[in-house]
């Protein structure tokens, strides 16, 4: 690039701007601490790319007539930008500065510093194409995060290290929803800001090579620029055993910080080796509560107006603009509620349930054109967007094995309704029904035993009848069975002498005791030479009791249904 002057000029990698060389650091300078795109005063940022070879004056010309006016709202951000404050980002709706959020809401901040009118229908149609709801309103600081107040309130342990950058390896153990990823996400975007290295993968897909050749790379950062790296695996117990061990030097050395995201109980799920490296982090399922502040932040966001009970949805009485193309947008507030409930502490289901109902109501509008009123979106359009059963249950999971622990627990205690409320929450969450039958015929002798004979065949009975005709219309059968165990007087003087025996067996040093002689069978000459069957008495031949001695000599008078010898 040279001018008529043969002096060669260079293009501003902020603004885009060609300059003299002797002139474009002083130039750069002033970019990068303006955060904008103003390199000199009067200077806007070019919309398309200038002439390359012309001199500068000359290229001046030649843009005024090839460049069309940018709007002076739009910033261009600094290549080098990281600060909070710096730039044209201002801060965050949520209060933190440098998200995606800060960055959208001054693009979309008014030239003449004027509030904002919320956003119509056509407008919030746009804003939910693309990327999930919840992927797009997922937060960058922990400020903005929600719920998990036990793990990550004020004055907690993990937070502090958070704060301070201090990130030791975790394991994030919780339902769906809950917020793992998030807070993953947020890890990031703070170590990021601290120049920490911070890598994702997920177990899903990636494999025993993809995972070393990140440890690879996190050492050479170590050894050449003293970086960390955090290395986050999203369902990491889809990993088997010997590709956790892969992990297990690494973190022990402090090569990588890892972060791993599981629904399933890490206690079986991931090696013991690893656990012992990284500390757990139970996330509960989100409160209603939570799940509300989360809903009423997404409908704001989108510009969508909440309409408490009894309020009406019209357009006078938000001051829009009659003769506007755009309409506004309402939910009822009961709607919102109703959704909080209904996703049992799933964000992602309620974000996305939330999202279908709205593009279903504003797709429905435009199509067949719209009232002066605007779109209202109620109860029952929210409960088709959900479009699914409200009861979290996992029958490969750790739900799967607290379920039918509650239900044995509350047979035993002879709590029917308990019973009752947890054999349906297994069964409305798709449990095999022959399972639970089968559980109720250990329960039968296990909890009831010879306090009523009659418990084991109704387990039987009810087991039959489930395999004979199915779901649904075996559901009554196992209700009734489970209702009468609860009703049934418990005894458990089979099930603990049992397990004496056993223990008596576990305990005993050497070689167990033989079988008497008088007790053995004698089918052949040989057998009865040797004493077997000698000195047996026959019971039914004598009509008082027969003394008789029946356990081996070295346990002779032992009583395993009073633990002891008598």
């Amino acid at each position: 690039m040279e001018g008529d002057a043969g002096e060669r000029l260079v293009q501003c990698p902020v603004c885009l701007r060609e300059l003299p060389a002797a002139h474009i650091n002083a130039h750069l300078d002033r970019c990068l601490q303006a955060g904008e795109g103003e390199a000199e005063r009067g200077w806007p940022p070019p919309c398309k790319r200038m002439r390359l070879a012309a001199a500068p004056q000359e290229s001046e010309q030649v843009a005024g007539e090839l460049e069309e006016p940018c709007p002076a709202a739009v910033p261009v951000f600094s290549l080098f930008h990281k600060g909070r404050g710096a730039g044209a980002a201002g801060p965050s709706p949520g209060g933190a500065g440098g998200g995606r959020g800060a960055r959208r809401a001054a693009a979309e901040e008014p030239e003449d510093g004027s509030e904002r009118e919320a956003p119509g229908g056509r407008s919030i149609a746009r804003k939910l194409e693309g990327k999930p709801l919840a992927d797009k309103l997922r937060p960058d600081t922990l400020g903005d995060y929600v719920g998990q107040e036990r793990v990550l309130g004020a004055q907690t342990l993990l937070r502090s290290l958070l704060e301070a950058h201090e990130i030791p390896s975790l394991i994030l153990w919780g339902p769906p929803g809950c917020g793992k990823t998030t807070l993953a996400h947020i890890i990031a975007s703070s170590s990021k800001k601290n120049g920490t290295r911070f890598v994702t993968l997920s177990a899903t897909s990636a494999k025993t090579n993809d995972v070393r050749d990140v440890i690879s790379q996190a050492q050479n950062e170590k050894r050449l620029f003293k970086r960390k790296t955090i290395l986050f695996i999203d369902e990491i117990h889809r990993f088997n055993k010997s590709q956790q061990d892969t992990f297990l030097p690494h973190v022990e050395c402090g090569t990588v910080t890892l972060i791993g995201a599981t629904t399933e109980n890490p206690s079986f799920q991931v090696n013991s080796a690893l656990l012992s490296r990284c500390r757990v982090i139970v996330l509960e399922k989100l409160s209603v509560e939570a799940m509300e502040a989360i809903l009423i932040r997404a409908v704001r966001s989108l510009g969508i107006q909440v309409l408490g009970q009894g309020e009406q949805h019209n357009r006078s009485a938000t001051g829009s603009n009659s003769e506007s193309s755009e309409f506004p947008v309402y939910i009822e507030k009961k709607a919102l509620s109703t959704l909080a409930y209904l996703c049992d502490g799933d964000a992602r289901t309620g974000l996305n349930g939330l999202q279908l109902a709205v593009q279903a109501r504003l797709a429905a509008g435009i199509t067949k054109g719209c009232s002066a009123d605007g779109v209202l979106i109620t109860e029952e359009h929210v409960k088709e967007g959900l479009q699914r059963s409200h009861v979290l249950y996992d029958r490969a999971g750790e739900e799967h094995y607290n379920c039918i622990s509650a239900l044995h627990k509350s047979m035993r205690g002879s709590d029917e309704n308990a019973s009752l409320y947890w054999l349906a929450r297994m069964l409305e969450g798709g449990e095999d029904p022959l399972y639970v039958a089968r559980r109720l015929v250990r329960f039968a002798s296990e909890d009831i035993g010879l306090a009523d004979p009659l418990a084991l065949t109704q387990a039987v009975a009810a087991y039959q009848g489930c395999h004979f005709i199915g779901m649904p219309e075996c559901e009554v059968i196992l209700a009734q069975c489970v209702v009468y165990f609860a009703r049934a007087p418990k005894s458990i003087e089979v099930y603990r002498a049992y397990s004496n025996v056993k223990e008596c067996l576990r305990m005993h040093t050497g070689p167990l005791p033989p079988v008497p002689l008088h007790l053995r069978n004698a089918p052949t000459r040989l057998m009865k030479n040797l004493g077997y069957g000698k000195g047996y008495k026959y019971n039914p031949m004598y009509k008082e009791p027969v003394e008789q001695d029946y356990l081996p000599e070295d346990l002779k008078g032992m009583n395993f249904f009073k633990e002891g010898k008598t």
